[in-house]
């Protein structure tokens, strides 16, 4: 059983991804993958420092992602680049860890753009967590630190909760307590591995 999660940032997803793992699905973060496939010592830092040049390595070697960011998010050409080698690696990574999970496993791709991405139909199934706009700035100015105009300008630079609800299977609402959140989320995953037998 495959099953996408997907939700607006601090909408509450790795929350969600937190309880799932715990019920016993096989979590695959896009968002560490990606991470992890630029380490320090892997071939795919090594592509991007040949790419970019080694101005985006920090003085201990690891990859400098605000500088990678500059680049990349001024320049689409070079945005598309940097992907080129990120993105088929993450893949690889992706199918391995699929593969790896015992037979019967609910497994829980967690990909924050799924609604962007137009992949939700490679799913058997799509989990949406949801948040109020208000609760979202909330808590990414309470929590994190940003500025509220930063803030608004992430949600918006991020699908709709209503392109999100289209490609929903399941859809969380977060403005509850963390109790409401847990018995919502094993709800689900009952429902998930009830239907998979």
């Amino acid at each position: 059983m495959r099953v996408g999660l997907t939700g607006g940032v601090a909408s509450g997803k790795s929350t969600v991804s937190a309880i799932l793992s715990g019920l016993g699905a096989v979590v695959i973060d896009a968002d560490q993958l990606a991470r992890d496939v630029v380490a320090r010592g892997t071939d795919g830092l090594a592509r991007v420092v040949a790419t970019f040049g080694p101005e985006v390595l920090t003085p201990e070697g690891d990859l400098d992602r605000p500088a990678v960011g500059e680049i990349v998010f001024a320049d689409e050409a070079k945005r598309r680049e940097l992907e080129a080698i990120i993105h088929p690696l993450v893949f690889e990574r992706t199918i391995e860890l699929e593969e790896s999970a015992p037979p019967g496993a609910v497994v829980v791709h967690d990909i924050p753009l799924l609604a962007e991405s137009g992949r939700a139909d490679t799913f058997d199934a799509v989990i949406v967590v949801h948040a109020p706009r208000e609760v979202q700035v909330d808590r990414m100015v309470r929590h994190r630190g940003w500025e509220e105009t930063h803030a608004h300008s992430r949600i918006d630079a991020q699908a709709t909760p209503e392109q999100r609800a289209a490609i929903a299977t399941h859809v969380i609402d977060n403005t509850g307590t963390p109790e409401d959140l847990r018995a919502r989320v094993v709800e689900i995953y009952d429902d998930l591995t009830s239907t998979d037998a």
